[in-house]
């Protein structure tokens, strides 16, 4: 019985692996949903820790996207760069896929300032001609969430109170989401051209 739950996890990860690859899903519970329905197993199996499907994730990635997917690892996280030089006065971090490097077609960049209001960003980023749109925002402690498109790239500004800089972001699962200041991107970035 243990080897058939076995099995049957790995295959809801490589499953819910290759929807967040190819569909372009960002929330991994959904994911693993989408992934019980597609493999046609009720809905009370036990399903795997996003730790799981991300290791699925990445090595899905490797083997079916290689190349491409490198490239648009880099290019989003120079277009984040880009944007966190923009943005220096909200002490900007990029979180998620693009600082994960799992990022893929569909993915958007995800960035955390932290102001003493969100109309000091919304103004902020008017007074440059930055184009924005309200978005809920994902959690109770986040004040906004303000969307900034381009035909290169759609980036999550996450707009959180100032003190809740130094308080560390945790996933879902409990765990520390890792977060990088500028100088970090610019490091990973320059590592890829070397």
């Amino acid at each position: 019985m243990p080897q058939r739950q076995d099995r049957t996890r790995a295959s809801i990860c490589s499953t819910a692996a290759r929807l967040i690859a190819e569909d372009g899903i960002s929330d991994y519970a959904q994911a693993k949903r989408k992934a019980l329905r597609h493999l046609g197993l009720p809905e009370n199996t036990a399903l795997p820790s996003n730790s799981e499907v991300d290791d699925a994730l990445r090595t899905w990635q490797s083997v079916f996207q290689g190349d491409e997917q490198t490239a648009i690892v880099d290019h989003l996280r120079r277009k984040a760069s880009e944007l966190m030089s923009i943005l220096q006065d909200f002490r900007p971090y990029l979180t998620g896929s693009v600082l994960e490097g799992t990022a893929g077609e569909y993915s958007e960049i995800d960035l955390q300032l932290f102001a003493d209001s969100t109309k000091e960003v919304e103004i902020f980023l008017l007074n440059r001609g930055i184009h924005y749109t309200h978005a809920p925002p994902r959690n109770e402690r986040a004040e906004a969430v303000l969307v900034v498109e381009s035909d290169e790239a759609t980036a999550n500004l996450v707009i959180y109170p100032t003190l809740d800089e130094r308080i560390t972001p945790k996933g879902r699962d409990g765990r520390p989401r890792p977060r990088a200041r500028l100088s970090a991107v610019q490091a990973l970035l320059a590592d890829e051209t070397s």
